[in-house]
């Protein structure tokens, strides 16, 4: 990721990429959502879906394969500018915190990508709560919601625009530091894997695959507790929770630590592909925006 890029460089680059992950990872963010928010089952009976393997087979034989992309819509129209912005504020935060030439630490870093999920939650939190809702329809004869419009709809006619930004705390708590370590861990790695050899387009191609691939495992790693939190919190009737601590407290009284772990193994197979994938899109982006407009 280049020093000298400009913010609109960024802001541009960072929403094509953005568009990647969404086409490279939504069925197997379905599967998560689907499995952190499946019922408890009653004593004495199987759970709805046993694992990921098994949520996947019953959604595809049940829903066929436009079941696992149920509600892209609200991210694929959503991820450019928050994926944007996202990029944009990691830039504005590296500006604030280099002071002169210097090359940033890994907790400056940080503190520029955590500084870069404040930036994003305003357009992320809404976004959210509209694909969770549309991604636990399990293939109702008569779905509750027809699209993201009806789900925006329905929800203000609920309770306002409150209920629309219903788990923006959670989003939050999950978006901060995990952004950090977002970028953090794709900047050191990108400098930190030296080509073996010539420096080729072909290393640097692995390099940036590699890198974005473990950005993405490392981010879900720090952000998958609050964002079970928030997948609980956004896709509950109204009145179910008091908020962050009592869907925390409801967790762990009924369900356990392991509780804030579920639909992890989905998460980890999206988290490589896809944020390499972003990488991928942001890198080729920024190339051909520099060959474009070289002074911008």
């Amino acid at each position: 990721m280049s020093e000298k890029s400009s913010p609109v460089k960024y802001f541009l680059s960072g929403g094509f990429g953005g568009i990647c992950t969404v086409v490279a990872g939504h069925p197997l963010d379905t599967i998560k959502v689907r499995l952190q928010t499946m019922a408890k089952p009653a004593p004495g009976q199987l759970p709805l879906y046993s694992g990921t393997w098994d949520c996947a087979k019953k959604t595809v034989q049940k829903e066929g394969f436009r079941g696992l992309y149920k509600g892209m819509g609200a991210p694929l129209a959503g991820v450019a500018p928050i994926f944007a912005i996202s990029f944009f504020g990691f830039g504005v935060g590296k500006r604030l915190l280099q002071e002169g030439d210097e090359e940033l630490t890994p907790t400056k870093l940080f503190a520029a990508g955590a500084f870069s999920g404040i930036f994003t939650t305003v357009i992320m939190a809404p976004g959210e709560r509209i694909k969770c809702l549309l991604q636990i329809q399990h293939g109702d004869a008569k779905p509750k919601y027809s699209g993201p419009g009806d789900v925006v709809k329905q929800l203000y006619r609920e309770g306002g625009i409150r209920s629309i930004y219903k788990g923006t705390v959670a989003t939050l708590l999950r978006d901060v530091p995990a952004s950090g370590m977002y970028f953090m861990t794709y900047e050191w790695l990108q400098k930190a894997l030296k080509p073996i050899g010539e420096n080729t387009t072909e290393m640097n191609l692995l390099k940036t695959i590699f890198a974005g691939g473990m950005a993405g495992i490392f981010n879900w790693s720090v952000g998958m507790p609050a964002d079970v939190i928030k997948s609980r919190l956004q896709t509950s009737p109204e009145g179910t929770y008091r908020g962050v601590g009592h869907v925390f407290s409801v967790l762990m009284k009924e369900e356990g630590p392991l509780a804030l772990y579920k639909g992890v193994t989905p998460v980890m197979l999206r988290a490589f592909p896809a944020n390499a994938a972003c990488f991928l899109g942001f890198e080729a982006a920024m190339s051909f925006l520099n060959w474009l407009a070289p002074g911008l």
